[in-house]
């Protein structure tokens, strides 16, 4: 085989070649970020006026189309999360509930502030699979990290009700299904949204395996995630929760990650990172009342990145939880994204 590079040429023994193109096929993939939406998730209808919104993940994809940086992107198909991954969190009376009364047309499940439509149940079941896909993506070295631009969201959901929106807790899924198909054993949750994530904490609450971490505004709801709560029985330390106060900003939440979760995330060494990345913390969002920029959750996402960096070998997966007001959603999504291509 011969190739000619500026007008010279050079013999190439196949073997050589072919080690050539391997080391080229590494090189891109380790430089890849992964992005998973779907139009189905847009089916999930909450009914006029609600935060959570279809408009959200349109407000994401013009952004990241308008400044190019979609094209750059692998785009990962989703797929319906399978019974028995949802099994892993959630029992199976809930399925039943929360498929019943999207089938029948109900329009909300457990509480008013969940609402749901007859898609509803899909698209949950799509945002769930969609974050295994993602898992699947980078144990399988198509891509470094991911994103995933789902929704419903899911850190509210616990095992066997929804509430704050949240119908099935897709970060929680992806930790056991990372446990159980790929044999990993230690898994971070690193979950900046505004809002504590009370069923997140709940299903690993006694489990030392997972090494649950909240930043949130308190008092607010749903009530939860106080510094006190550090988890249970052998799991006790490894659930870290950092209450802050109304109007708090990037400055004080770039300190707690590096000078509180950094420490304790190394010390616990985790074999997978996975963000519960809410963006209702953001200046202008109507529901946060905290000060946070789209630059400050690109520093948040790079201290989590080199974490999962010195640990684990890049292994990564960004989850869309919150966040309300559509033009300071996108432009922190782009940020976040921006930094895990880096």
């Amino acid at each position: 085989m011969k190739i000619t590079v500026k007008r010279r040429t050079f013999a190439i023994n196949p073997i050589g070649y072919g080690l050539i193109m391997l080391v080229a096929a590494a090189q891109i993939v380790s430089g890849t970020t992964g992005f998973v939406c779907d139009d189905r998730y847009l089916r999930h209808d909450t009914g006029p006026g609600h935060p959570e919104s279809p408009a959200r993940l349109t407000a994401i994809l013009d952004q990241l189309k308008t400044t190019g940086l979609y094209g750059q992107l692998v785009c990962i198909k989703p797929r319906p999360c399978e019974k028995q991954w949802l099994l892993a969190v959630h029992g199976e009376s809930y399925l039943r509930q929360v498929a019943s009364v999207c089938a029948d047309g109900g329009h909300y499940l457990d509480s008013r502030d969940t609402p749901v439509s007859k898609e509803s149940y899909e698209c949950a079941l799509l945002a769930a699979g969609g974050v295994l896909a993602a898992v699947d993506a980078v144990m399988d070295h198509r891509v470094r990290n991911a994103f995933c631009a789902v929704r419903p969201p899911g850190h509210h959901a616990s095992r066997a009700r929804a509430m704050g929106f949240c119908l099935f807790n897709n970060v929680a899924i992806a930790a056991r299904y990372i446990q159980s198909k790929y044999g990993l054993k230690k898994i971070l949750i690193v979950d900046w949204d505004v809002h504590h994530g009370n069923g997140t904490q709940d299903t690993f609450y006694s489990d030392p395996t997972v090494f649950y971490f909240s930043i949130h505004r308190h008092p607010f709801y749903p009530g939860s995630g106080m510094a006190s709560e550090r988890g249970s029985g052998d799991a006790e330390g490894t659930t870290l929760n950092v209450p802050m106060p109304s109007g708090s900003g990037g400055l004080e939440y770039r300190t707690v990650f590096e000078k509180t979760l950094k420490p304790a995330a190394l010390a616990f060494k985790p074999d997978f990172v996975l963000v519960s990345a809410g963006f209702d913390a953001q200046t202008d969002d109507p529901l946060g009342g905290m000060n946070l920029t789209a630059a400050d959750f690109g520093i948040l996402a790079r201290t989590v990145r080199n974490i999962a960096e010195t640990c684990c070998g890049d292994r990564l997966v960004v989850v869309l939880e919150g966040g309300y007001n559509l033009k300071g959603l996108s432009q922190s999504v782009e940020t976040v994204i921006r930094e895990l291509m880096r």
